[in-house]
């Protein structure tokens, strides 16, 4: 299976870290989108960012920079749509997205979700812990990208109906640690640097 591309998705509005871009607050001397490109940068083809407003703020990372294509901050199928349409004009069949906001992925996620969409029509998996899905980290066919812009149009929101419906599988990642650990309040970030340090 060839390695498909990569799509950070960060076009949320961050309210309960009071606004602004996740990505961009330091964890040990580097942003949080820093590090989410490092750890995927050797597992993809190339990689995008799904970000709304201005992109110059994200300009030092030299990536291109997908805005959503649907109005009104529908959530992370927007940015999945935005992404899948990049790698249709890359003539990519697949993407993988990750979290702006969650710097401990597994470094073989990449190879784990293609591992269990082996033998699909449609490559389409969500990352799994034993809490239960991570829906922002998945393998997504381009081929159903009109089928998910269609959904999105009917105002479809919730990434798990979407994926169930078109017989989407999960990866079950139950690594020690919380490689899923993501940064949503001032508190996670001091727990973020806390886990940093500790090597996390």
């Amino acid at each position: 299976m060839t390695r498909p591309l990569g799509i950070i998705l960060a076009g949320g509005r961050a309210t309960r870290m009071g606004g602004g871009d996740k990505g961009l607050l330091d964890v040990g001397g580097q942003t949080l989108l820093a590090r989410v490109i490092a750890r995927l940068g050797s597992q993809v083809a190339g990689i995008a960012l799904n970000a709304n407003g201005d992109a110059a703020r994200f300009e030092a990372f030299g990536l291109p920079v997908l805005p959503d294509s649907v109005a009104g901050f529908p959530g992370p199928l927007a940015g999945v749509l935005a992404g899948l349409d990049w790698a249709a004009q890359q003539g990519a069949d697949a993407i993988v997205t990750v979290a702006a906001d969650t710097p401990f992925f597994p470094l073989d996620l990449v190879d784990r979700l293609q591992a269990i969409a082996d033998g699909m029509d449609n490559p389409l998996v969500l990352a799994a812990t034993p809490d239960g899905r991570q829906p922002t980290f998945g393998l997504w066919p381009v081929a159903l990208r009109d089928d998910l812009r269609a959904a999105l149009a009917d105002g479809l929101r919730k990434i798990v109906m979407w994926t169930d419906g078109h017989g989407g599988r999960q990866a079950m990642f139950d690594d020690p640690g919380e490689p899923f650990f993501n940064v949503n309040t001032p508190d996670d970030l001091v727990y973020a640097r806390a886990l940093q340090e500790a090597g996390g």
